[in-house]
């Protein structure tokens, strides 16, 4: 059975409504406009369609649509949660429906949304505004008992027609899935309201809301976007390069070249006498307390960008060591002695009421070194830079650093604005000289031997535009600890089994490090790795963050002319 549960006429957008009709029937024009998205692979077609979507109902319910658009049931900023995972939203579904084909109809759509409209595809509904849904959400917050979350939901599906059920399933679990990214949504409110582009993503970055965004534009009001300390920004984010030429060149033959560090990436928020971290997933970091405190002593308000990094006296530990530190709810008495840590820090984006995003790195640069202690001083510090005009000065830079016991520099453009979220030609990253790729796993299987019991068998996967395409398959370089945990993960997180092979949410990001790469027929991406093995877990990254096939293309290609490549795959990996 397809993935749908309508005639023709649910793909087509309906007639805009008018501020005084705005509203009626809203769910049904959400998943309308979901449908014609999902079937449409032109993200300039995916556009419009939102574009012409959000003109046609209400600001207050454009603006709430906006945000499930994204996939989210709350914008960036609000860290509520309303505790409703699968298992709830299954007994709901089979409350209305039973249990007869539950388990077909899963394994058909492998996600709770596409099961759910099925399941429902008798019921005819009615017409039910999104503020509503929305009201649900704020409800299920609120209320604590399963059975009252499991109550709520059973009353929304029970008023919802089968493919406006399947959305709002597909939100509620955060698999929205129509190839539809919070970029694109912004896309859309600056066509709709005809904005600046850079306006609009400038000033959703500042208020962490896109429906405060869509706003903002519909008033003709983005200049007025502040920055909100305690809600975390995007990080700027640097491009690999292969050698000391390639990485100088990109920023125009003159950079400033920092450390890179082997932790995990924080952004500092400090004002008031209140001191906060967030990680790149743009989430509080409770790990590391006694950073806090020396933070909260910079006075303020601040924003500073850096990365938290385990060290023994002056040398940095290995980072399967340091993750030790990453996980734990409650504090853990002497870990913070075993392991200590400082805040390297290496940029900053706000001091004293005024943004720096659109100030050269050099004169922020000059700012941190006026801020920051000395380099005795514990807990922070100020990152490692030098300057470099030439090629020889890089790469002693990279020696250097991998003396240090860091995993490489970054090579950065001294005029360069900071551009959070973004990915350039402005930071450059070289990085050890062996090769490894951030991917996702996306198909577990039990291991064999001691390791029959537990899902140890990862096959993994890149991305490739809006796709996520296989590449290989690893099961060596966890711990035992750390493969017991990832089981009970991917038990929750399976979307589909295929006899020994369950298909699970891409949402754990791995480090592979490998031999070579080799053209393959067994895989989606064409490529396979030839002995791959993990080098570590990566929760410091999202899914959206790992490398893609240009950069698996890009490594085949090099090993080629280096005569490292193998040709077809040979069946070993």
């Amino acid at each position: 059975m397809p993935d749908s549960f309508h005639d023709d006429a649910w793909t087509c957008l309906p007639p805009p409504l008018g501020p005084e009709r705005a509203g009626v029937a809203l769910m049904r024009a959400f998943a309308r406009v979901c449908e014609a998205v999902a079937a449409t692979p032109s993200k300039t077609e995916k556009v419009r369609l939102v574009s012409e979507y959000l003109l046609s109902q209400s600001v207050p319910e454009a603006s709430a649509a906006a945000v499930f658009l994204t996939g989210r049931v709350y914008p960036r900023r609000d860290s509520r949660t309303f505790g409703v995972g699968s298992a709830l939203l299954v007994q709901a579904v089979v409350r209305i429906s039973g249990e007869a084909g539950l388990e077909a109809a899963w394994r058909r759509h492998g996600d709770l949304g596409g099961m759910a409209g099925e399941l429902l595809s008798a019921r005819e509904g009615e017409d039910v505004p999104l503020s509503e849904v929305a009201s649900v959400c704020d409800q299920l917050t609120r209320r604590r008992s399963v059975a009252g979350k499991v109550d709520l939901l059973e009353q929304l599906l029970r008023r919802l027609r089968p493919v406006e059920a399947k959305y709002v399933v597909k939100v509620l679990v955060g698999d929205l899935r129509i190839g539809l990214q919070e970029s694109l949504v912004e896309e859309a409110i600056a066509r709709a309201f005809d904005a600046d582009l850079e306006a609009v993503q400038r000033a959703n970055m500042l208020v962490s809301d896109v429906g405060e965004t869509l706003r903002l534009a519909h008033g003709r009001r983005l200049s007025e976007a502040k920055l909100q300390l305690f809600h975390p920004v995007g990080f700027m984010l640097a491009s690999p390069a292969e050698t000391a030429a390639e990485a100088l060149a990109a920023v125009g033959g003159e950079a400033l070249v920092e450390d890179k560090y082997d932790g995990i990436r924080a952004q500092a928020h400090v004002a008031e006498g209140r001191a906060a971290l967030y990680s790149r997933n743009l989430e509080e970091i409770p790990e590391f307390p006694e950073l806090l405190e020396p933070l909260r002593r910079l006075g303020g308000p601040l924003v500073l960008d850096g990365e938290i990094v385990g060290y023994a006296g002056e040398r940095p530990l290995p980072f399967t060591r340091f993750q030790r530190r990453l996980g734990r709810k409650q504090r853990e008495l002497f870990i913070a002695d075993e392991i200590p840590v400082r805040f390297l820090v290496f940029d900053i984006l706000y001091q004293d009421g005024g943004m720096l995003w659109d100030v050269p790195l050099r004169e922020r640069r000059q700012r941190l070194e006026a801020l920051l202690p000395p380099e005795g001083a514990p807990f922070l510090r100020l990152a490692l830079a030098r300057p470099a005009t030439r090629v020889e000065q890089v790469e002693a830079a990279f020696d250097d650093a991998l003396a240090r016991g860091n995993e490489g520099v970054l090579v950065k453009e001294p005029r360069s604005t900071y551009r959070p979220g973004r990915r350039g030609q402005a930071w450059i990253k070289l990085k050890r000289p062996y090769a490894t790729l951030d991917v996702v796993v996306t198909g577990v299987e039990y291991g064999h031997g001691k390791r029959k019991g537990v899902l140890s068998d990862y096959t993994f996967s890149v991305r490739d535009g809006e796709r996520l395409v296989t590449l290989g398959k690893a099961f060596t370089g966890l711990t035992d600890a750390e493969i017991e945990r990832l089981t009970q993960v991917f038990l929750a997180s399976t979307l589909e089994e295929r006899g020994r092979l369950r298909r699970v949410r891409p949402e754990v990001v791995l480090e592979v490090a490998f031999g070579n790469i080799q053209t393959s027929k067994r895989h989606e991406s064409g490529f396979a790795l030839r002995f791959p093995r993990i080098v570590r877990l990566r929760p410091d990254k999202t899914p959206e963050e790992i490398d893609t096939l240009d950069r698996v293309r890009a490594l085949h290609a090099r090993a080629m002319r280096e005569g490292e490549a193998g040709g077809e795959e040979s069946g070993e990996e």
